[in-house]
C-alpha cells in the first residue's frame, strides 16, 4: 500500500545581493568638473557678482546696484528719438553675426558634402581634410593681417581691379569696413563648421542615398530630404561654435574694421581698457544671456547629444 504523496520542499531562491553604487565614474570626472568648477562656473559667478558693483574713476566699490544695467539701457524706452546705443550695438552685432553665419554654413555643408559623398579614396579625404586644417597652424592675427596687403587701396586686389578695366579708382570698400570683418571671421571660423557638418556626414548610409535616387529623388531632393535632416546635428554645432565666437569677437572687428565698426565685444574691451570693470561685467552678462537664448533655440532643432 502506497502512502500519501510528498510534496518536494520549496526551494528558497538565494537572494541577490543589494546593488552597489559605482563610485568610478565619479572620481573619472572629477578632474574636469573641478577644471570646469574653477576656470567656467567661478569666472561667470564672479562676472554677474562685480556687474553689481559700483565704481568711480579709480576704485570699485563692492556695493550692490542696478547702476550698470540702468545706464546700458538708459533711453532705450523712448523710441521717438530711434534706437538707442545699446540696441543698435547689439542689433549691429547680430546681423555681423548673421551673415557669418550663413556664408560659413554654405561653405562649410559644401566642403563637407563633397568630402564625403564625392571623394572616394579615404586616403585622399583625409589628406583633403588635413588641408583644411592647415590655416590653424598659424595664429588668428597673423591670418587676418595676411588680408590688408590684398584688400588696401594699393592692394592686389585694387590693382588689379584698376588695372582690368573693371573700376576706375581703388575700392575703399574692401578694408576697414563691414565687408572685411565678414571676409576674416569666414577664412577664420568655416572650420569650425566644416568638422561637426563633416563627422555627422560619415555616419549617413550611402544605400540611402542609393534608394532614393533609386525612388526617383531628384539630386536636389534626396540632398534636402535625406542628407540635410541626417546631418542636421553637425549644422547645429557648427552653428553653435559660429556664433559663440562671433558674437563676442572684439580682435577681428577692431583689426579690419578699422576700429570703426561697433560691436558688443568691442564695447566690453574699451570698457575695461578705461578700468570700467562692472560696467563691462554687465555689458557680458546681458551678451551671455542672449548667446544662451540663441543656443536654446538652436538646441531645440535636434537632440545634439547623440554628437557629444
Amino acid at each position: 500500500m502506497e502512502g500519501p504523496a510528498v510534496s518536494p520542499a520549496p526551494v528558497i531562491a538565494a537572494a541577490a545581493p543589494p546593488a552597489r553604487r559605482s563610485w568610478a565614474p565619479l572620481l573619472q570626472a572629477t578632474p574636469l568638473g573641478l577644471v570646469l568648477l574653477f576656470f567656467f562656473v567661478f569666472p561667470l559667478l564672479a562676472t554677474g557678482v562685480v556687474s553689481l558693483w559700483n565704481y568711480t574713476e579709480y576704485s570699485l566699490v563692492p556695493d550692490v546696484t542696478g547702476r550698470n544695467y540702468v545706464e546700458m539701457f538708459e533711453g532705450c524706452g523712448d523710441l521717438s528719438n530711434g534706437l538707442c546705443t545699446t540696441f543698435r550695438t547689439y542689433i549691429s552685432t547680430l546681423r555681423l553675426c548673421g551673415m557669418v553665419w550663413a556664408i560659413t554654413l554654405l561653405l562649410g555643408f559644401t566642403v563637407a558634402y563633397f568630402l564625403c559623398f564625392h571623394v572616394r579614396s579615404d586616403s585622399v579625404r583625409m589628406g583633403l581634410f588635413l588641408l583644411c586644417t592647415a590655416p590653424f597652424l598659424t595664429s588668428n592675427v597673423i591670418r587676418m593681417i595676411s588680408w590688408i596687403p590684398l584688400l588696401g587701396r594699393e592692394g592686389a586686389v585694387n590693382q588689379f581691379l584698376v588695372g582690368a578695366g573693371l573700376a576706375d579708382a581703388p575700392q575703399d570698400w574692401l578694408l576697414f569696413s563691414p565687408f572685411s570683418v565678414v571676409l576674416a571671421f569666414v577664412h577664420l571660423y568655416t572650420l569650425f563648421v566644416v568638422v561637426p557638418v563633416f563627422n555627422s556626414m560619415m555616419r549617413i548610409d550611402h544605400r540611402l542615398l542609393e534608394a532614393a535616387r533609386d525612388a526617383g529623388a531628384s539630386g536636389w531632393q534626396t540632398l534636402w530630404h535625406v542628407v540635410v535632416p541626417l546631418a542636421k546635428p553637425g549644422i547645429v554645432i557648427g552653428s553653435i561654435f559660429v556664433i559663440v565666437l562671433v558674437m563676442g569677437d572684439f580682435v577681428t572687428i577692431g583689426v579690419m574694421g578699422g576700429q570703426q565698426i561697433a560691436s558688443v565685444g568691442k564695447i566690453i574691451q574699451v570698457q575695461m581698457s578705461y578700468l570700467q570693470f562692472p560696467a563691462a561685467a554687465a555689458q557680458a552678462v546681458v551678451l551671455l544671456a542672449l548667446v544662451l537664448i540663441i543656443i536654446a533655440i538652436m538646441t531645440k532643432l535636434v537632440d545634439i547629444r547623440r554628437e557629444l
